[in-house]
């Protein structure tokens, strides 16, 4: 019977101790809703950002992405995103996708504009760059090399048959 006690006693602990972990770990790593104004940012395409990605100015998280949906009329990918109340934008700003390292997630990328006016709650940011895809500029940069090998291969073959050919 003494020993049952021990192993449930034992137990409790170590789930109060995950549950205090758990708490620990939320609060510290910023992970909770972020309340603010959100802002809009159409794109051709915004592959591997997804809702809840960060949203950075000078690298710094000044907000979260909100949502994505499709524009029916002009087929643009429209990223919403919360931006911290503290954060004023100029209207002229810019928003980017850029890639966390090599292999990293995506991250929005906010670079403040020169304008006097501020952007408000729901406005669109105009000036966009959409997502670089990592297998399209790899895919590129193979048929670029196998086309410059293959135009010189084929002259090359025949050049020394041909020029004995002729003569």
């Amino acid at each position: 019977m003494g020993r049952n006690l021990i192993e449930t006693v034992m137990g409790a602990v170590v789930l109060v101790v995950a549950a205090l972990f758990l708490v620990f770990a939320f609060t510290t790593t910023d992970i909770g809703a972020r309340s603010g104004y959100v802002l809009n940012a159409k794109f051709d395409r915004v592959d591997g950002l997804l809702i809840g990605n960060d949203v950075r100015l000078s690298g710094v998280k000044v907000g979260t992405v909100a949502g994505q949906t499709l524009d029916p009329e002009t087929y643009l990918a429209v990223v919403s995103m919360t931006i911290d109340p503290s954060v004023k934008l100029p209207a002229d700003s810019s928003a980017q996708i850029l890639s966390d390292g090599l292999l990293g997630g995506k991250y929005l990328a906010l670079v403040p504009g020169a304008d006097t006016r501020m952007l408000k709650e729901g406005e669109t940011i105009k000036f966009t760059q959409s997502s670089v895809s990592l297998e399209q500029l790899i895919g590129k940069f193979i048929f670029s090399v196998t086309d410059s090998k293959g135009g010189g291969g084929e002259a090359g073959t025949k050049g020394p048959a041909a020029q004995g050919a002729g003569k």
